[in-house]
């Protein structure tokens, strides 16, 4: 089945639905959870099932210098919510306007113009200007409305709530093991293959370097880390840097270069999506070239024992 997205902006007649909002930063586990709990209640009432989300991170219209650091680009968010299985996606201009409604306001626009019968609210979700509200505020609307208003539950990963912020932290710190675990697949970074010193040629470990498409995307902590890198619709083992180099003397310039293990084939200009799947070590000074190249040829012992151990299936050149 293929969600269907709708622009905001539309004016053509849409099915009842029950629906669910918000930004879905990564689509992680907690907001899979809800999605399904919308797609329960739609089925048990025979609706449509919807997501209503932003294309803009909402505080970058209320704070123009805000530079927001995010899980998943526009184009990420709705390939990951088209595998959630919901009927719609409605992509909603946040605006100053739009900013200012109240909550009896805001679900009154969703129900005229969106044709929202039932809203399931996140545990911990407020909207409406200043989102000073409460739930009962909204169970109070919604009956003066004819929408009917539903709370979903807390989703939880052992005792750890499951949060689009939380999985930032956890990048930050370099963990893409429990942020992968958090967001239900591998954390990735996408961008093309540009020209780079060349260094890691001379030195036995040639690399691509990747500029990020998407400049508000989270980079992760600096450092080593096995990954996949997806490379004309074939996946590959490889070993990811991202840090300064210092051993090389790259000064302030953050780079992001992958070894592709068992690679020799020419992607400059090739846009590559790599999945980070552990963190090995944090970026090192070494004393000598001599001494980087011992330790990246550790490390690619360590990727390689690694991914026999999980019994990766990778594909061949």
């Amino acid at each position: 089945m293929t969600m269907e997205i709708i622009d905001g902006h539309t004016t053509h007649t849409l099915s009842p639905s029950v629906a669910t909002i918000g930004f879905f930063d990564g689509v992680h586990l907690g907001h899979r959870f809800l999605i399904n709990q919308v797609k329960e209640i739609a089925a048990e009432k025979r609706l449509c099932s919807s997501v209503i989300t932003f294309p803009t991170h909402p505080r970058q219209v209320l704070q123009p210098e805000f530079c927001p650091q995010l899980l998943s680009t526009s184009d990420e968010k709705l390939r990951l919510l088209q595998e959630t299985g919901i009927n719609h996606c409605i992509l909603l201009p946040f605006t100053l306007e739009l900013s200012r409604l109240s909550a009896r306001e805001f679900m009154q626009l969703l129900r005229t113009k969106y044709n929202v019968h039932a809203l399931v609210i996140g545990y911990d979700h407020r909207f409406g200007h200043n989102r000073s509200e409460t739930f009962e505020d909204y169970q109070r609307y919604g009956e003066e409305l004819n929408i009917h208003i539903l709370r979903a539950d807390a989703y939880t990963e052992g005792e750890d709530k499951v949060s689009s912020s939380a999985i930032r932290k956890l990048l930050a710190q370099g963990d893409v093991s429990t942020a992968s675990t958090f967001l239900g697949y591998a954390y990735g970074l996408e961008g093309e293959v540009t020209n780079g010193y060349r260094m890691g040629r001379k030195m036995g470990f040639p690399t691509a370097n990747l500029t990020i498409a998407n400049p508000n995307k989270l980079i992760p902590h600096e450092g080593v880390y096995a990954v996949f890198a997806h490379v004309n619709g074939r996946k590959h083992l490889g070993m990811l840097n991202i840090g300064h180099r210092p051993t090389l003397n790259n000064g302030s310039n953050l780079s992001i270069e992958v070894h592709i293990l068992n690679f020799s084939e020419n992607i400059y200009h090739q846009s590559i999506r790599l999945e980070l799947l552990q963190f090995l070590r944090p970026e090192m000074k070494f004393s000598s070239i001599d001494q980087l190249v011992n330790q990246m040829k550790n490390d690619k012992e360590h990727i390689v024992l690694w991914s026999e151990k999980h019994s990766f299936t990778i594909d061949k050149t």
